[in-house]
């Protein structure tokens, strides 16, 4: 049984029947604790040897055999080499990105601006790890969120070992264009020119005219139809250190990763801002500012740690257009990289559906869960009673989640957050020794049996914890188990073994008795 919520998950009432009240008290807990590890893999080796009785299949056997591979990552000490995309808005920066990728990961389409932030990717070309960084459009005449944009392409060549300036040859060299090349100049960057949308050979003649930017000599590419990018990457890796020289010594052990998300405007830019200590994300009143996925390693309670700041989650996504559109999908993408998910709800607004929708996400998904609540510090009395109330009744299906208040525009009880993050990740990672979970059900089941069902009681023969990340149980069974006796299971689990901040998924697998003789 996954905890899954059903579409009227806003109600926070159960997808299927209510859970299973038990009839009385019981010391669960109390007898599973006192219990030696001894006794309850003695216990838990008898009840799979009684699964020999039942009829089994492949799968079960490869279950029953297999043992939780540990999950590690590690951080090599030194990091990719970085290369900087930087030109005017609407060159093709973010087409030439995607095309060196081979996927389609910066938002494109054919308005200036569409890139807001500095976004970095890491790829491969020729056996060689590099970073690929995206940048907003540099102009410098550019006012409000677009000197802003600006900003952010001027930190990444300065945080680039190399930069490519990207110009449109079909244009030519421009005002904006030789102010840029003023820039790079002051900068001191290794610095190589693509004249894109060429689109074929007869077209070349017109990248010639972009020597005069003093930039060396112009490489015709398309972004579009991919011509002449891998001739460019070459000449990129000669450019490049073997090792940044700019992102310094990564420190050993993973980061962990971590996923901001939230709706649009709802101060995840602000929040990794005052996290990171500097302006890391382009943070502006109007929803929808942030459109990239922005990766940043954040050094908090002495630990390095992998945040990424995602685009807003709008409407549901096929009522999206353009950037939008493609942003929310890669949102989903970064859900997917990450290790745990920290959801931003504005208090002084009403718990809405997309709220519930993103943490249906993150539950999907499979990710550890933080929950905290923006701009705290301003609450006011009667907005806090409303909210404990929507908290109460919209978020019911997420109360095991850690909770921290907090103002991400001032930092206020920012320390809050790698407490909450640790007991979500650790739940998330923890693994129940096969004994201690057989000795925690028999004892459950023994003080609040599953109810008759049509002259039939389903026992729970053997239960195995398949995976971790999240944490996932397999029970054997005789029958089926009511939905709210599952529920019940999963609960009781929690509370026994401390499951704070990560979904666990109960399934079962229904065996029946072998025949005497081998035949059914």
């Amino acid at each position: 049984m996954s905890e899954s919520v059903s579409k009227n998950a806003g109600t926070g009432q159960p997808d299927a029947g209510d859970e299973y009240v038990p009839t009385r008290e019981d010391d669960v807990a109390e007898r599973v604790a006192a219990m030696t590890d001894v006794e309850a893999e003695q216990r838990a080796a008898a009840l799979r040897a009684g699964l020999a009785d039942y009829e089994l299949d492949e799968d079960d056997r490869i279950l029953l055999e297999s043992e939780l591979a540990d999950i590690e990552e590690e951080l090599e000490g030194r990091l990719d080499p970085v290369l900087a995309i930087i030109g005017r808005p609407n060159v093709g920066k973010s087409s030439l990105v995607n095309r060196i990728l081979g996927r389609r990961e910066a938002v494109v389409e054919d308005v200036p601006g569409v890139t807001r932030d500095r976004v970095a990717y890491g790829t491969q070309w020729n056996g060689k790890n590099l970073t690929i960084v995206d940048t907003g459009g540099w102009e410098y005449d550019a006012r409000g969120i677009h000197e802003r944009v600006a900003d952010q392409a001027e930190v990444a060549v300065d945080s680039a070992d190399a930069v490519v300036l990207v110009v449109d040859a079909m244009v030519g060299a421009t005002a904006t264009d030789e102010a840029i090349v003023k820039m790079l100049r002051r900068k001191g960057k290794p610095v190589l020119l693509a004249a894109n949308k060429i689109d074929d050979f007869a077209q070349e003649a017109e990248a010639a005219s972009l020597w005069s930017l003093g930039m060396g000599e112009p490489h015709p590419v398309s972004a579009m139809h991919g011509r002449g990018v891998a001739d460019m990457l070459d000449e990129a890796l000669k450019i490049l250190p073997e090792f940044s020289g700019v992102a310094g010594i990564a420190r050993t052990g993973g980061p962990r990763r971590v996923a901001l998300l939230g709706r649009p405007n709802v101060g995840k830019s602000s929040m990794l801002n005052k996290l990171a200590g500097s302006e890391r994300v382009v943070v502006d009143p109007m929803a929808g500012t942030t459109r990239d996925p922005v990766d940043e390693f954040i050094e908090l309670g002495g630990r390095i740690w992998r945040f990424v700041d995602t685009a807003g989650i709008r409407r549901r996504v096929h009522m999206q257009r353009g950037a939008d559109f493609y942003a929310s999908l890669r949102t989903q993408s970064a859900l997917e990289k990450a290790e745990v998910a920290v959801v931003l709800i504005a208090v002084d607004e009403v718990v809405s559906e997309q709220d519930v929708r993103i943490l249906q996400l993150v539950i999907e998904s499979g990710r550890a869960l933080v929950l905290a609540f923006n701009k705290w510090d301003l609450l006011e009395d009667e907005r806090r009673r409303y909210l404990e109330r929507e908290i109460e009744q919209d978020l019911a299906h997420v109360d095991w989640a850690p909770r921290v208040n907090l103002s991400a525009k001032t930092g206020w009880h920012k320390d809050r957050l790698v407490p909450a993050l640790d007991v979500a990740l650790e739940s998330w990672d923890k693994r129940i020794p096969t004994g201690k979970l057989n000795a925690f059900l028999g004892e459950l089941v023994a003080a609040h049996p599953h109810p008759i069902r049509g002259g039939k009681q389903p026992r729970i023969l053997f239960g195995t914890q398949a995976s971790s990340r999240p944490p996932r149980f397999v029970l054997f069974t005789t029958g089926f188990l009511d939905p709210g006796y599952r529920r019940f299971i999963t609960r009781r689990l929690r509370e026994t073994f401390g499951f704070e901040g990560t979904p666990i998924e109960v399934t079962m697998r229904v065996r029946e008795k072998r025949a005497r003789g081998g035949k059914r």
